[in-house]
């Protein structure tokens, strides 16, 4: 299997996760410098139904986790059925009123 390769760009404000040179899924995000609100989890229609979106909203989760100081807003909802199914990550959300 084809490697994956996770991307942070704060410029475009998204993450990606790529395999090999091809560009599979986008999560997209908005960040006021206390909750990243996630906004769009995305999957390239060819690359759908491989865990791809799942993939990278575990990768991106655990980078906001490692980094600190921010909690997530799950807009989107594939990211918020995404926390439902991981309760156990859960403590990174931000509380409703304050998000």
């Amino acid at each position: 299997m084809t490697e994956l390769r996770f991307t942070h760009e704060p410029d475009a404000s998204r993450y990606t996760l790529h395999r090999g040179d091809d560009l599979v899924s986008v999560l997209d995000y908005r960040d006021d410098g206390r909750t990243v609100a996630m906004t769009r989890a995305y999957t390239v229609p060819t690359f759908r139904g491989h865990g791809y979106a799942g993939e990278l909203v575990e990768r991106a989760v655990s980078e906001l986790e490692r980094s600190g100081g921010r909690r997530v807003s799950p807009v989107c909802w594939y990211v918020a059925d995404w926390f439902a199914a991981h309760p156990g990550r859960g403590g990174i959300l931000a509380d409703r009123r304050s998000a």
